[in-house]
């Protein structure tokens, strides 16, 4: 008998995703979806592709019914998930936090960054991030995942190798790209047609942007952090510049990385560069690392499907951990080509 999957924000995308893989994973059932809005609803009244791989019925989010389920998804706006997941977990849930409150280490600076005093700080250090590259010792005992947000994952994965071998100096500087589903389903300034096609911009710069503060936790160092909106439906690329702390032949580089990345099921190390149709739809991320010798420098390039391996892949990846299962079940390894 497989695990009873409730998903809280299942009308959103990272919510619709999750049902998609949950189709083809052999040890989830989908048996509770719930939203804010479109209670009452068939889910594929706002997914008509859906017809005919769930009959599930939106229904309000309800903390005693999610209580019920093995698993729940918690794709929610900050500040949500917080209120549900204490109730959650002391019912035996294994809860997966798809949002920002339980990412950060620091009640203070989630306040600072997402503009609210944290519901349950208490709870905080009881979280384990689910970047199964990072924590995966962790996730074996979780029972509350902070799943990563898409542009700390992509950062992360580029630059992991380097700062654990002390090889940089600081600040990081990571310019990034995001497809416009990054931005969410409700319609605003920031995705709607008008405002995104042909055009490319960048924003929250110069430190201001929500997941500065996750991607210096995890890295342990300051970044310069500077993401861009463009027209593309799915996809990120983080490009990290780093100032070399030693002396490092490019072969030695190429080995760091290869070592580093070796027995991870989800990071492909490339030779060239990667692109963004190269992780379309799947759940592997695409790194590649180049040094300039004459500069003292290295890049390293790593691209994600924000929807994937920035959202609802990693935290079925991450479940898949903390629940025994194989890392990769259910998760799709390779892209959707055109």
């Amino acid at each position: 008998m497989g695990y009873r999957v409730g998903i809280a924000g299942i009308t959103g995308y990272t919510g619709v995703e999750l049902v998609r893989l949950a189709a083809s994973h052999p040890e989830l059932e989908v048996v509770l979806g719930a939203a804010g809005a479109s209670a009452g609803q068939p889910l594929s009244t706002s997914w008509p592709g859906l017809q005919g791989l769930t009959e599930l019925d939106v229904e309000s989010i309800d903390p005693e019914r999610l209580a019920a389920c093995d698993v729940v998804f918690l794709a929610l706006p900050h500040g949500h998930a917080a209120r549900l997941a204490p109730q959650l977990v002391d019912a035996g849930v294994l809860v997966v936090d798809l949002g920002a409150d339980f990412r950060l280490r620091d009640p203070e600076a989630y306040a600072r960054y997402y503009g609210l005093t944290h519901p349950c700080p208490e709870r905080l250090p009881t979280a384990v991030y689910g970047l199964p590259e990072l924590t995966r010792g962790q996730l074996a005992q979780a029972r509350l995942i902070a799943n990563p947000g898409c542009y700390p994952t992509a950062v992360t994965l580029a630059a992991l190798p380097l700062v654990e071998a002390g090889l940089v100096s600081t600040p990081l500087v990571a310019s990034c790209v995001s497809g416009v589903s990054g931005a969410g389903r409700s319609p605003g300034p920031r995705n709607i047609f008008c405002e995104t096609h042909d055009s490319a911009r960048p924003y929250g710069i110069a430190g201001a942007h929500r997941h500065t503060p996750e991607i210096e936790q995890n890295l342990g160092c300051q970044v310069v952090f500077s993401p861009h909106l463009v027209p593309m439906n799915r996809g990120m690329i983080a490009t990290v510049h780093a100032r070399l702390a030693r002396p490092i032949a490019a072969a030695e580089l190429q080995e760091l990385y290869a070592t580093r990345y070796a027995d991870e099921p989800m990071v492909q190390m490339r030779q060239d560069a990667p692109g963004t149709a190269d992780v379309r739809c799947s759940n592997r991320a695409h790194v590649h690392v180049a040094l300039d010798a004459e500069r003292a420098t290295v890049t390293a390039v790593a691209v994600i499907d924000n929807l994937m391996k920035g959202a609802a892949g990693q935290a079925v990846q991450a479940m898949n951990v903390a629940l025994g299962l194989p890392e990769g079940l259910g998760l799709p390894l390779h892209p959707v080509m055109i």
